[in-house]
């Protein structure tokens, strides 16, 4: 019976992660995947002349070599940064209602400002004062908890204390009047997976200030180069992984791990395991549910599985700025009540909104000579299509597809037109 420090089931980036810092500090690692490429949503795929990217549209913060973010120093610590390749985006983001509002906010606080003040001027003043509470809160944060300040207080840190789990909701009313502003400055709650009125300042905060101080970037090669670079390490530092080998069963014995057995029905001798699964598959698929600790299982009863997505992937036959694409990411708003748009995610309605990826413009190299892709996504709750009878599954798919193609050619006319490869994904399609 084979024997490791530790088995680590699931080759996503964090199991990847996880097995790479293990196998760099000595210990022998055994990395399970059911999948017969590593990266989970961090992977692609091929259609025709075109490789997609599954899941990754912006990363936040690089830095630059000369300054950098807190994922560039990860990278270098895990030993792979100088294997990746990256390329920094000009601009955050566009922003579009259909036939009512565009605007574009590029990568620098002052520009940002100056650009909302000209397109806002009854909002002048609270603008700069609401990047300055961003700022301010955000230093904060860093200094208190990234850097593990012994003394922290609230004389020490007020807007720490003050805003660290306002909803951002009552943060944006506090400064703003105009609903229209409130979304374009928001509009980033869409990574996060609840809106405003859920969302933490903290978590809000923070995750702008990191786009503008630490700009986002794209990866050339998509997610797939992160998780190659990942696992190649892995490899080179003595770990051992199996591909199209899931985990059956964690096994355990009064208490403590003593195994893990594979689905091909080897049993695998560990005293540590690291999973890169869900936390309800983990503890109430893989292991003995009376070897569960009853806190954990009662802990449960307060969470819900977070929301899924809905994605369309397309070649197209033609440059980007030919349809009119003239930024990376692009959101597509059909409403400023966020929480509208939030509860449609939970329905089979038609979204209120919608993000528009399209590598190309920050990397021409990212698909052949006189092409492009997008990668099209609204989040979504698998719920409503556990509820769609299998004799309706594709209907259903095909019709809520074609309600987002007709949103986007209000954006970009014509896009239909070029479209020479398209795959679409459901909840369905990314829980398999």
């Amino acid at each position: 019976m084979p024997e490791y420090d530790a088995v680590v089931i699931g080759a996503g980036n964090g199991g990847l992660t996880g097995a790479l810092t293990l196998a760099r500090a000595g210990r022998k690692v055994l990395l399970l995947e059911r999948h017969n490429v590593p990266g989970g949503c961090a992977t692609s795929f091929v259609r025709g002349r075109f490789e997609f990217e599954v899941a990754l549209h912006q990363l936040s913060g690089m830095g630059s070599a000369e300054r950098p973010g807190p994922l560039r120093a990860i990278l270098n610590d895990l030993g792979v940064m100088d294997k990746l390749e990256f390329v920094e985006m000009e601009n955050l983001y566009r922003v579009v209602w259909p036939d009512t509002f565009d605007i574009t906010l590029c990568a620098e606080r002052n520009a940002i400002v100056e650009n909302l003040q000209e397109r806002f001027p009854k909002e002048k003043d609270n603008i700069p004062r609401f990047f300055d509470l961003v700022y301010g809160f955000s230093m904060e944060m860093v200094q208190g908890l990234f850097f593990r300040d012994p003394n922290i207080s609230k004389e020490k840190y007020p807007l720490f204390f003050k805003y660290a789990i306002t909803p951002t909701q009552k943060v944006l009313d506090e400064y703003f009047s105009d609903p229209l502003l409130k979304a374009v400055l928001s509009i980033y709650w869409s990574y996060a997976g609840v809106p405003p009125t859920w969302l933490s300042f903290g978590d809000f905060a923070i995750m702008l200030f990191a786009y503008i101080e630490f700009k986002p970037y794209h990866l050339k090669g998509g997610s797939q180069a992160l998780s190659n670079a990942l696992l190649d390490e892995f490899i080179n530092n003595g770990g051992e992984v199996r591909f199209n080998c899931g985990a059956q069963r964690i096994v355990t014995r009064g208490g403590r791990v003593t195994g893990v057995r594979t689905e091909q029905g080897d049993m695998v001798q560990t005293r540590y395991v690291l999973s890169n699964a869900s936390m309800l598959q983990t503890y109430l698929d893989l292991m003995d549910p009376d070897e569960v600790p009853k806190e954990t299982i009662e802990g449960f009863r307060s969470t819900s599985i977070g929301p899924s997505a809905f994605s369309i992937y397309m070649g197209l036959d033609c440059e980007p700025d030919e349809i009119g694409i003239q930024e990376t990411t692009n959101f597509i708003t059909t409403t400023t009540d966020m929480d509208a748009a939030f509860a449609r995610w939970k329905t089979l309605e038609q979204q209120g909104v919608a993000l528009l990826t399209c590598y190309d413009v920050s990397d021409p190299d990212f698909s052949p000579p006189g092409t492009c892709q997008a990668a099209y996504v609204t989040l979504q709750y698998g719920d409503p299509w556990y509820l769609v009878p299998p004799h309706q599954y594709y209907d259903a798919k095909y019709r809520y597809a074609e309600g987002m193609m007709e949103l986007a050619e209000k954006v970009f006319p014509g896009i239909r037109g070029h479209i020479e490869e398209m795959e679409i994904a459901t909840p369905m399609t990314h829980l398999r």
